[in-house]
């Protein structure tokens, strides 16, 4: 029995919901068989220990042969070439048999076990005459330890094997029934060794899977491969027997003995051998046709240990020699196998299968054997439309009559469609004939080549017409290729379809679909791995992880297993109660919600895997869901000692698992195990499990930290204590091992059928345990994609089902593993629906070939050509057979066959013909579905000798890269040569409709090369083409005509394309969307086919092919072409010259080791505080990219003094110093690394460089802390305004209403009238009529509480100069025109200007000649005027005059043209204004002298005089008051020496008061002077006079 820990050694385990009596009376039975210690266990129809009368009646009455295969060794075994193997004691592990009509065992009259597997298991309690069977003990442990081999269980496969008979158990005779031991009898036909190459996964997985299917109950003690001392208390029980049953009882045991020692000896040299290979055919057979009474013989080579043993099968049928006597020879020499068919007739036409098959797995290789007929004599009911009618092979019937069976199909069903959780039925009617009524047949069902058999979830019926199979509850576990195999003795027939099964509806809009295939590995007493797949639906939203759930067997209650969602498709559940059976189901989350679970996985129990084994081979009660336990006291307690073999199994980023082995030093009770870990690198040990310690060598750690390091150690204990711990394992990363897979690539979608497509992929790089692939499809247009598979594929080829015929889809792939789903493949090319060309029928046989013509001619031999058929029968031509016959007379004889073995080139030698007869042709074309129809009859040929000095005309004349406006012609050289080598060839072309003389020559020169591309065709119109070949006596016949052809680009071509991947790698690359199954891509160079592989590796998978250089070279130079067999003419060109070489080696160079392309090299600049940037720009970065920075060859980081940044959108990389100090003079590097491109950059700041940057960083801080209060933006400057006045302007920011400006001019302050009001920013000073006065240092100051700002202007030397000029060239610009004034010296011309200063020089031409400056012609400047006056001017003077000005840099000039009528009018007024100068001159006219009013008192004196002048001297005379007026005495008038006036009166009077005026006269004017006298009487007198007056009166 087993045993309970130590803690739980007084509790007994039972279910006590389950009440059966049986059940009860057997446990009743199994507690006492423990307490006398010699319980016997027996497995199907095994009967140990003769002392127990009890199981000697159990297996008589519950395992006899009746109920269950009978264990036997003898002669069936053997003719079957399998192994039976039953091991007794604690050598009897368990076996297996693979057949399809293998004994199943039976418990209580139910069939077990879909494996049909025997199991035999012996105890350590055997009673001592049960000893005979424990040879070979040590050996043939539990597990088999020492050897490592075991018999393993196989399920059904569909493979290529054998259609055997199905063998059937003779029961033995009634008087054999009372037997003690019967030896088993397997009735497979081979059986696999399988042991330290299975891995314990499978072992595990195998044991659940056969508990639970069983629902058996069962317990046992451990077995030991120790021999078993006989127990004191053990019973004897005898028996008398029969002297024939003790006589064949003894036969038996020798007969085992022998079979153990032949077994253990031949795994004991596998195990040393340790080579063991499946099989593999090093030479395949070779496919054949032949005529009708020939003999054929297939020949392979095979290799594989052990040595295989090879099968021939016709049409799957298995070839029965004896059967067929002189027909068939069967030979094997030293690995090389033959079959050889003797006398063929249309009846051997068939599909020849060889299989080889050993220990290690089984493989198949076909040959097809097609026989013609002579004269085309073909039997129309073996041929139709090219297709043939295979003939039913000899079945064998089960009682070994032979018949001929013929099996149909009809009412079959098609691809299905379903939804989760739907009934799906599959049906098929099944027609036999013969109709045998005995003869019944056997009908099995197969999912993906699985044997199915039936469960709560699949039914299986058969009416006798009928085979259906019904899915009770559809799940995604059920989608698959579904088979019904219908089995007639060794003959039958498969009809296969798809099976469809869709997400059933969420109950959450937007929830995942379900996951599936949910299973249970490595198994133990408290734990279990779950695994399951990921759904192909996640529902529009990425799946976040799944919930595990757990439900013990037996109830109804579901457990979660883990707090939050794990994405790794395993997870570890622990906290199982040992002895218990549990069921386990998986849900999917996503943001919109959980899924439905799904299918719930096959019940495992928390058992030891030793446990489990020993229940897989004592099956003795019905399994109910809990394990009853009890055990022994233990005896005195040893502390175990440390486990062994720890290592971490499994690591995720959520949980590590460990295994260990348990410790050889254990005691004889239980142990448990405590788990340690600490972080790597330190010894700080914390123990994981501090509650509750593991009963199992496994164990899952959570709560680890992602990323981090960790060890682990394992101690043991029990009742006596704790022991020491194992050794630690290595650091351990907290991370996914096993990474989601890349994207599948090159999605290729071909044509099925109308509802169909086939779409083909490549596996993605590095994939590892990948479970399968999820395909999907989209209408191209809609966005919407579809699954195709609810179920992961297996391969890299699917049939996508369901499609809309006429509709244009897209597809795509991903790929699966436990780590998750890839992202999506690129998305295919767009293919619209439709059957594929054939509609998927059976290839028919080609067309026949035409235009057969003679190449040459000798005296007993001729050569024939001719061109390959237009239909090749869909697939590749394997061959030519050539016929000719005799022309008598012009009456054609019988025909005869030239070639038996077909030819594969378009030209054959004739032999043995005979001179001077006339012959005809005819070819025939063979390809793998038979020979087409011949040729019609070719033209009579004359054999005789050929003569001729030229050549003979160029054979097979092909074209190919058929494009719009060029094609390639391709042809052989003449077979016949004529006296001399071929020097060359001439093509010759015409458009298809013209005449024969409308044949022109395309090359002048003969062409060396057997190739030409012809250009310059005119696209849409057909031409034809012709080849002729010259040597030194001329040009020869012409080669045949070339079918038409059209230049034209067809829709969907492609071209050649040359590549340079990452890796520098230079290939060609071809794809094609036309292809069919039977196309293949052929690389040629030159237009010769590549057969050297030293230069180039050509790789096609798919609709794509690729030819990768090697090394690249002038080697290498060439045309490269590639043709699609089987299509339409799809071939493409690329040429490869010295030049597109070289390109191509420096762009593989360059991939090879890339580098970051830059934008911008390193550069510095100074930002506005003063801080120092350093940057580059790349062109473009990835994510990935990194950079490191370098000061003086040494890594700088960011940190306080380094501010970094990298860019990766924009491609910029930059870094900022917040200040530059002297210690960072040197030379800064940035690296970048983006992937394996690389690239630096470098600059260095030394000496006056860094010294300038240093400086300018400064200034910059300190602009930008002036910057802070009122300060210039703008610097003081000037300005020349359009007046020409000088304005001083600066610029300033930063202003507030208390902020004031102060002008200065040499620390001068200056006075401004106003204030400004800083509205628009700018500060001006107006400085008018600029001179050299205002030369000095102007100033202007802005201040306010903020501080203050200077700007400052020096208007000195250089700066005032160039003011100057500025000013003189206003002043200049300001001219006007010059304009021409007559005076009465002469002529003036003038211009005037705003102002003038000196710094102006001004300069006058005459008729291109500088003026000398004379009295007579002289410049001047009177105010704004500038003037050139030319007085007395002459004729002389007549011409253009130009005023040159100079402002310091640049001329001004103007002019005016003084000649013709404006020298004439200016002469003229200049004449006149002279006269009026002379009259103004020589007129008469008062000088001075005379005041303009005089003011004398009465008596005084008057005397006035003044100066007058005139030529001639002028007449003088006075007037008063307007009256003449002459001299009398008062008044004396005086005139003298011509030129003196006076007027005197001695004492005036009142009366002399009044106007006189003194007028002179010439004869070239006159003038008057006019003076006013007034006479005034004194006070006194008057008042005198006054009273004189009143006195007279």
């Amino acid at each position: 029995m087993m045993s309970l820990p130590f803690y739980q050694r007084h509790h007994d385990h039972y279910d006590r919901a389950y009440r059966h009596k049986a059940l009860q009376s057997t446990v009743s039975q199994y507690q006492k068989e423990t307490k006398s210690k010699s319980a016997v266990y027996a497995q199907g129809s095994a009967a140990y220990a003769r002392g127990s009368a009890a199981y000697r009646h159990a297996s008589a009455a519950d395992f006899s042969l009746d109920s269950s295969a009978a264990y036997s060794h003898g002669s069936s075994a053997h003719n079957l070439e399998s192994a039976a193997y039953s091991y007794g004691s604690t050598a009897y592990d368990h076996a297996a048999v693979q057949s399809k009509r293998s004994a199943a065992y039976s418990l209580d009259s139910e069939a077990l076990s879909k494996s049909s597997a025997a199991y035999s298991h012996g105890s350590e309690s055997i009673n001592k005459l049960a000893a005979a069977y424990r040879l070979g003990s040590e050996t043939y442990g539990l597990g088999l330890k020492d050897s490592n081999l075991m018999i393993e269980d196989q399920s059904y496969k569909m493979s290529p094997k054998a259609k055997r008979a199905r063998q059937h158990l003779v029961s033995e005779d009634k008087e054999n029934e009372a037997t003690d031991y019967s030896v088993p009898i397997f009735t497979g036909r081979e059986v696999n060794i399988s042991g330290i190459t299975d891995t314990e996964e499978e072992r595990i997985k195998e044991s659940a899977a056969y508990v639970a299917k069983r629902n058996l109950f069962a317990t046992g003690e451990g077995v030991s491969v120790s021999k078993v001392a006989k127990s004191v208390s053990e019973e004897e029980h005898h028996e008398k027997k029969s002297r024939k049953v003790a006589i064949r009882e003894s036969a038996e045991r020798v007969a085992l003995k022998k079979t153990l020692e032949d077994t253990q000896a031949f795994h004991k040299k596998l195990n040393q051998d340790k080579l063991l290979h499946p099989p593999e055919f090093v030479i395949e057979p070779r496919s054949h046709t032949i005529w009708e009474k020939q003999n054929v013989k297939f020949h392979c080579t095979v290799a594989g240990w052990p040595v295989p043993r090879v099968t021939w099968y016709k049409n799957n049928v298995p070839i029965d020699v004896q059967a067929h006597p002189g027909k068939y020879t069967i030979e094997n020499r030293y690995g090389l196998h033959s079959l050889e068919i003797s006398t063929c007739d249309f009846d051997d036409i068939a599909q020849y299968r060889a299989s080889a098959m050993n220990v290690k797995g089984e493989v198949s290789a076909y040959a097809s054997l097609v026989v013609k007929r002579y004269k085309g004599e073909i039997d129309a009911s073996h041929l139709h439309a090219g297709t043939f009618s295979m003939p039913l092979s000899l079945g064998v019937t089960p009682h070994g009559f032979a018949s001929r069976f013929e099996i149909k199909f009809i009412d079959k069903f098609e691809v299905t469609f379903g939804r989760e959780g739907e009934t799906m039925s599959l049906g098929c009617t099944v027609v036999i004939s013969p109709d045998i009524k005995r003869f019944k047949p056997d009908i099995e069902w197969y999912r993906n080549g699985v044997l199915i058999t039936p469960s709560k979830w699949v039914q299986m019926h058969w009416t006798g017409e009928r085979a259906s199979l019904t899915l009770t509850h559809a799940n995604k576990e059920d989608e698959g290729l579904y088979t019904l195999r219908v089995v007639m003795g060794e003959y039958y027939e498969e009809y296969s379809g798809y099976v469809f099964v869709r997400d059933a509806d969420a109950e959450i809009p937007g929830a995942p679909g379900a996951p599936l295939d949910v299973q249970c590995l490595d198994a133990n007493k408290d734990y279990v791995i779950v695994s399951w797949k990921q759904p192909a639906v996640d529902g529009g939203n990425p799946i976040l992880g799944y919930f595990i759930d757990r439900c013990e067997v037996g109830t109804t209650h579901w457990t979660q297993c883990n707090e939050t969602p794990v994405k790794f498709a395993r997870f570890p559940v622990t906290g199982l109660i040992e002895g218990r059976s549990y069921i386990f189901r998986v849900r999917a989350v996503n943001r919109a919600g959980v899924s439905l679970p799904s299918r719930v996985s096959e019940p495992v129990a928390a058992l030891d895997p030793a446990d489990r084994a020993r229940l897989r081979s004592h099956p003795s009660a019905p399994w109910t869901g809990q394990i009853i336990v009890t055990e022994e006291e233990p005896a005195e307690g040893v502390i175990p000692g440390p486990p062994t073999d720890l290592q971490v199994i499994e690591a995720t980023k959520n949980y590590v698992v460990l295994s260990w082995k348990p410790p050889g030093q254990r005691g004889h009770e239980g142990i448990m195990y405590f788990v340690e870990k600490c972080i790597a690198g330190t010894e700080d040990w914390q123990r994981v499990n501090t509650e509750i310690p593991v009963k199992s060598p496994r164990f899952a750690v959570f709560d680890l930290s992602e990323g981090k390091s960790y060890c682990f150690r394992v101690r043991c204990c029990n009742s006596a204590g704790i022991g020491e711990p194992s050794e630690a394992t290595e650091a351990t990363v907290v991370d996914d091992k096993l990474d989601i897979p890349k994207p599948p690539g090159r999605i290729m979608p071909t044509r099925n059928t109308d509802t169909s497509v086939v779409v083909t992929w490549t596996e993605p790089p590095d994939a590892k345990e990948l479970v399968g692939y999820y395909i999907e499809s989209s209408v191209v247009g809609s966005g919407h994609w579809e699954p195709c598979n609810n179920n992961p594929v297996k391969g890299t080829r699917f049939i996508c089902h369901g499609l809309v015929n006429g509709e244009k889809y897209i597809f795509r792939v991903r790929a699966v593993n436990a780590a998750g789903l890839s992202e999506f493949s690129q998305d295919s090319e767009p293919i619209e629906v439709q059957a594929a060309i054939g509609g998927g029928l059976l290839h028919a046989a080609p067309s026949p070939p035409y235009d057969i013509m003679v190449l040459e001619s000798v005296r007993d031999s001729m050569v024939l050509g001719w061109k390959q058929p237009k239909a090749t029968g869909g697939t590749e031509i394997t061959g030519y057979y050539v016929n000719y016959r005799e022309v008598i007379g012009g009456a054609p004889g019988k025909w005869r066959e030239a070639n038996i073995k077909a030819v594969s080139e378009r030209a054959y030698r004739i032999e043995n013909l005979k001179e001077n007869m006339v012959y005809q042709f005819q070819v025939a074309a063979a390809n793998l579905a038979g020979v087409g129809t011949p040729s019609l009859p070719s033209k009579p040929f004359k054999c005789e000798e050929w003569t001729i000095a030229v050549p003979g005309p160029p054979h097979d004349v092909t074209y190919t890269e058929v494009r719009k406006d060029s094609l390639v012609l391709l042809w052989k050289e003449p077979v016949y040569t004529g006296r001399s080598p071929i020097a060359g060839y001439y093509i010759d072309m015409k458009e298809t409709e013209a005449k024969e003389e409308r044949w022109r020559s395309v090359n002048e020169k003969p062409l060396q090369k057997k190739f030409l591309k012809i250009a310059g065709l005119t696209e849409g119109v057909s031409y034809v083409f012709r080849v002729r070949a010259t040597n030194q006596a001329g040009v020869g016949r012409p080669s045949d005509i070339t079918d038409p052809v059209v230049a034209e680009t067809r829709p969907g071509t492609k071209e050649v394309v040359v590549n340079v991947d990452d890796d520098g790698v230079i290939s060609l690359n071809f794809e094609c969307d036309q292809m069919s199954p039977n196309s293949k891509f052929v690389w040629s160079k030159n237009y010769e086919p590549i057969e050297d592989d030293s230069r180039l590796d050509i790789d096609s998978k798919g609709g794509k092919s690729k030819a990768v250089f090697k090394n690249l070279g002038e080697d290498d130079l060439g045309i490269y072409s590639c043709v699609v067999t089987d299509t339409d003419g799809v071939s493409s060109g690329y040429t490869i010259d010295e030049e597109e070489m070289k390109r191509l080696l420096a762009l593989s160079h360059e991939h090879k080791f890339p580098t970051i392309p830059l934008a911008s090299e390193l550069a510095v600049e100074i930002l506005e505080k003063g801080e120092v940037r350093f940057w580059l720009q790349a062109e473009k970065l990835s994510g990935n990219a990194k950079a490191n920075f370098v000061f003086n060859d040494k890594e700088i980081f960011n940190g306080e003094k380094y501010k970094m940044k990298v860019d990766q959108h924009t491609g910029l990389v930059e870094m900022i110093m917040d200040k530059l100090e002297d210690k960072d003079e040197g030379t800064y590097t940035f690296q970048l690394q983006d992937g394996k491109a690389t690239n630096q950059s470098s600059l260095v700041l030394i000496g006056d460089v860094f010294k300038k940057l240093r400086d300018e960083a400064e200034f910059q801080r300190k602009e930008w802390h002036r910057k802070q209060g009122p300060h210039f933006v703008d610097q003081l400057g000037w300005e020349v305004t359009d007046e020409c006045n000088v304005m001083l302007k600066c610029k300033v920011a930063n202003i507030k209403k208390e902020t004031h400006i102060v002008w200065y001019k040499d620390t001068r302050e200056i006075m401004v009238d106003e204030e400004h009001d800083f509205k628009d920013g700018v500060c001006t000073l107006l400085i008018s009529e600029f001179s050299k006065k205002d030369t000095g240092i102007y100033e202007v100051i802005l201040k306010d509480d903020r501080g203050k700002d200077i700007s400052e202007l020096k208007l000195t030397d250089t700066a005032f100069a160039d003011l100057m000029n500025e000013v003189c060239r206003r002043i200049a610009l300001s001219a006007t025109d010059l304009k021409i004034q007559s005076t009465a010296e002469g002529i003036r011309l003038y211009s005037f200007v705003t102002y003038y200063v000196e710094d102006l020089r001004v300069g006058w031409v005459h008729n291109d000649t500088q003026i000398r400056f004379t009295d007579r012609v002289k410049t001047g400047v009177t105010g704004e005027q500038i003037w050139l006056q030319i007085n007395e001017p002459t004729p002389q003077d007549k011409g253009k005059y130009t005023m040159e000005l100079f402002d310091g840099k640049t001329g001004h000039k103007k002019t005016v043209d003084l000649s013709g009528q404006a020298f004439d009018e200016a002469f003229a007024e200049f004449q006149r204004l002279k006269q009026a100068a002379i009259a103004e001159k020589n007129r008469a006219r008062v000088l001075g002298g005379l005041p303009d009013v005089v003011t004398i008192q009465e008596g005084k004196a008057l005397n006035l005089s003044c100066t007058v002048w005139g030529d001639p001297a002028p007449e003088v005379s006075w007037l008063k008051n307007e009256k003449s007026f002459v001299s009398d005495a008062n008044c004396i008038l005086k005139f003298e020496a011509g030129k003196n006036v006076s007027f005197t009166i001695s004492a005036v009077s009142t009366h002399d008061s009044g106007k006189y005026s003194l007028v002179v006269k010439n004869k070239y004017g006159t003038e008057t002077s006019d003076v006013t006298v007034s006479v005034f009487i004194p006070e006194e007198e008057q008042e005198n006079n006054n009273e004189n007056k009143k006195t007279k009166a």
